[in-house]
């Protein structure tokens, strides 16, 4: 069953799309795109995309490099866009201010 979840903060927007049914190569994948907030970037957007591959390389060095980092504050909203199963009532507010 196919799955899609976004969450997006002040200056970023992150995707997991995810169908495990598919074999083909990018069925799944993670994305980060930039927020246009106050002309904070000088293009209107940018994006990226990687593979689950890549998205847990990039986990290892976040984790490794940031472990001990824990920020106060911040409100963040999640937007359940998929098929996934579970209770996320679409919008939750963590301590983490990542932006």
């Amino acid at each position: 069953m196919p799955y899609s979840k976004s969450k997006s903060i002040k200056r970023f927007s992150f995707g997991v799309n995810s169908n495990p049914d598919s074999h083909k190569a990018g069925a799944n994948t993670v994305s980060i795109s930039t927020r246009d907030v106050d002309g904070y970037y000088s293009t209107a957007s940018s994006s990226m995309t990687m593979t689950f591959k890549e998205a847990t390389a990039l986990q290892g060095f976040l984790n490794k490099e940031l472990g001990g980092y824990v920020s106060s504050g911040g409100t963040d909203t999640d937007t359940d866009t998929g098929t996934g199963t579970g209770t996320d009532s679409g919008t939750s507010t963590d301590t983490t201010n990542i932006s």
